[in-house]
């Protein structure tokens, strides 16, 4: 006799890597390519373009690196600290904890009795873990990664700045201006589909809303740039 498993796989899961690994590519796409188009716009030679590409995609990997481990580092902080309050808590006062996990379900719409046989069972399997989800909202999915996220964030940077990197290299240096503002809004146009599909939404609005965003930097960096023509 078969017998079927249903397990579901929710997006909530990948929020971790997702939200570091498409920020990073997004802000590799439009920082590096509103660099270079800003600098393109001025006159200078291919050279000097790649020079400041190949310095916009270290120092910014390396920034989103360091960003995103100090601010995810912060909110594992933040977790272990009410972790270690929630662990002192039940040590001292585990009549009280239990009273309390007990009015979390009965706001949620379990009846008196049935709150508290949840709260006890719950308590009697693991108590902290029991706190940590429903007290304080930390379970294993949402809980910060800060060491994943700055690795998710430099790698995911890198391969958004390697588009202007390869622009530079094989597009003609006349129609390299222009190239790279196509190259860079097909990218983050791609980005947005690829990351609304992740996360279950409208790949048409993911397209939209990070494409137009990308778009309006580089015209405006491409417009600044072209206040200071040089003269080669």
């Amino acid at each position: 006799m078969s017998q079927s498993h249903h397990q579901e796989k929710h997006y909530i899961e990948r929020l971790g890597w997702l939200r570091a690994s498409v920020l990073g590519a997004n802000d590799g796409i439009i920082s590096v390519t509103s660099l270079v188009t800003g600098m393109a716009a001025t006159g200078v030679t291919t050279q000097v373009l790649l020079i400041t590409c190949l310095a916009g995609w270290i120092s910014g990997a390396i920034s989103m690196a360091a960003g995103e481990y100090v601010s995810v580092k912060s909110q594992e902080d933040i977790e272990e600290s009410d972790l270690a309050m929630e662990r002192h808590e039940l040590h001292k006062n585990p009549e009280m904890e239990l009273k309390e996990l007990t009015n979390i379900y009965i706001h949620r719409g379990l009846d008196a009795a049935l709150a508290h046989e949840v709260a006890v069972k719950l308590t009697e399997h693991n108590a902290l873990e029991a706190h940590a989800r429903d007290e304080i909202g930390i379970n294993a999915q949402t809980a910060a990664k800060p060491v994943q996220a700055a690795f998710s964030s430099a790698i995911s940077f890198s391969l958004g700045a390697l588009l202007p990197t390869l622009s530079i290299l094989l597009i003609p240096h006349q129609w390299l201006s222009l190239g790279i503002i196509v190259v860079g809004v097909i990218a983050l146009a791609t980005l947005g589909a690829i990351s609304s599909y992740l996360a279950g939404t409208s790949l048409m609005k993911g397209a939209l809303r990070i494409s137009l965003w990308g778009m309006l930097a580089m015209i405006v960096t491409s417009w600044i740039g072209s206040l200071f023509n040089v003269t080669i």
